[in-house]
């Protein structure tokens, strides 16, 4: 069976990147000025002994989505865009994000799938927000991909730790993970005063959205300016060696803003502090399901220091946001990607 994975951003691959790993396949980019941002992303994430592209990225194929029926097979596709494929073939759609931010775009395209990969309750939650009303056979409850790794324990920390070259192992590590402008993003507001405080006594992990990589450099020599120590960068353009899971494992608590970062942390059950933004255009929660009932807020009048301090002594979060994890993902039992492959194996084209 051939299985292709599409994306609109390079980054939205990494979220099917389980599945591929277990069954293979061919990426597809829309345009050719994707093509290489997608070889030096997934350098060397080719699976041993399968065909590859440069640089042994796995195998992608340039092609516009409205130029697909030509191919047969299996679709995902990571963007709420409409996928034009021929009749023998099956589309889904497999959501990269499972923030409060809304689902967006001139057109809304996700039921035109022939089915959607849910999360969880929240993902459910999110598509009926928007209007959408979507056949129950066409909702496949799969879980979140990406937590199968974490939840089996495929992560070594103190290797990780020797990989990004943190030298003050005795810290607490702080991951600050902001989203871009599209979420009234934090990365300009706060970086700098965290830069300056936080690592006085804790080491900083800095991991800006995608579309904020290109700031890193500036970000980079304006530390180095102030002789600033203790803090560190994740490129998540560098899908290997910048694996959001990865900053999760090196991490001891998590600030972030209105990034879908803050659900997926919540596998972890380590502490979350929520920059305060401006960003009003969300979608409508339960609290059940919404992150703000359950987390401190950082205002910007507070001392980031005693708000860290007080949510890593804090010994009731733990079960805390365990209990909104499992209001907001199906199963975390580290079996859903071989759920996704079973459903994919059913198919039988």
């Amino acid at each position: 069976m051939n299985i292709y994975y599409y994306g609109n951003q390079v980054y939205q691959l990494s979220h099917c990147k389980p599945i591929f790993e277990k069954v293979g396949g061919t990426f597809i980019v829309k345009k050719i000025t994707k093509y290489l941002p997608f070889i030096f992303s997934m350098r060397n994430s080719c699976r041993i002994g399968e065909p590859s592209s440069l640089l042994n990225a796995p195998p992608v194929k340039v092609h516009k989505n409205k130029n697909l029926e030509h191919l047969h097979g299996v679709f995902f596709s990571l963007s709420n865009v409409r996928l034009n494929v021929g009749k023998n073939s099956k589309t889904i759609f497999l959501g990269h994000g499972t923030g409060d931010k809304k689902y967006g775009g001139k057109s809304i395209s996700i039921d035109k799938y022939d089915y959607i990969f849910l999360t969880g309750e929240k993902h459910l939650a999110k598509l009926k927000d928007v209007g959408l009303e979507i056949p129950a056979e066409k909702l496949i409850k799969i879980g979140n991909l990406r937590f199968d790794d974490y939840v089996n324990n495929k992560f070594d920390r103190r290797e990780l730790m020797n990989m990004r070259k943190i030298k003050d192992k005795s810290r607490f590590n702080i991951l600050y993970a902001p989203t871009w402008k599209w979420g009234n993003g934090t990365l300009l507001k706060y970086f700098f005063r965290f830069a300056k405080e936080i690592t006085k006594e804790y080491n900083l992990i800095v991991r800006p959205h995608h579309f904020d990589a290109r700031k890193i450099p500036f970000l980079k020599l304006w530390v180095k300016l102030n002789g600033i120590k203790n803090i560190y960068f994740s490129n998540p353009v560098k899908l290997k060696t910048g694996d959001t899971f990865q900053d999760f494992v090196l991490s001891d608590l998590m600030i972030s803003d209105t990034s879908s970062v803050l659900y997926e942390y919540l596998i972890t059950k380590k502490p979350i502090i929520v920059a305060q933004t401006k960003q009003e255009d969300l979608h409508n929660m339960s609290d059940s399901m919404n992150i703000m009932k359950f987390a401190d807020t950082f205002k910007a009048d507070q001392d980031i220091l005693e708000v860290i301090k007080k949510n890593l002594k804090d010994a009731a979060l733990p079960a805390k946001f365990n209990e909104l994890l499992h209001n907001c993902f199906y199963f975390n039992d580290g079996k859903s990607t071989q759920r996704a492959v079973d459903f994919i194996n059913s198919l039988n084209l």
